[in-house]
């Protein structure tokens, strides 16, 4: 089992910056592909991007840019640095890990996920 945990939440400002972090415990060897998603309200979760088992990361279209993803295997955690954000930026963040007996798939459909966190809120207010 892997036990996935955010932090770093807020409400920074149209234009500031924000790291979210993600903490792995339990097998974390399972959580091999790492990727962050975002719901706003009323509306469906969307895929953020992914960092491999390689440390290479992807990003959707919409964040590319402006977002950096990146991990320290060290401690076990995952990051999401937000610079530049928008009012659009505002939504629940989960980190999710992809299951360790597939490839790491980008975009992970729903199916390869193994593993989500609780979530962390971010509002970027204007």
């Amino acid at each position: 089992q892997v036990q996935l945990v955010e932090s770093g939440g807020g409400s920074p400002q149209a234009g500031g910056s924000l790291r979210v972090s993600c903490s792995a415990l339990g097998d974390v060897y399972k959580a091999h592909c790492m990727a962050w998603f975002r719901q706003a309200p009323g509306k469906e979760r969307k895929w953020v991007g992914t960092i491999d088992d390689d440390g290479s990361p992807s990003y959707a279209d919409s964040v590319k840019g402006r977002f950096t993803i990146s991990k320290d295997n060290a401690k076990n955690t995952l990051y999401l640095q937000m610079n530049s954000l928008k009012s659009e930026d505002t939504a629940m963040y989960t980190c999710a890990a992809q299951s360790w007996r597939i490839p790491c798939r980008v975009p992970p459909r729903p199916e390869d996920i193994d593993y989500w966190g609780q979530g962390t809120q971010v509002t970027v207010s204007s």
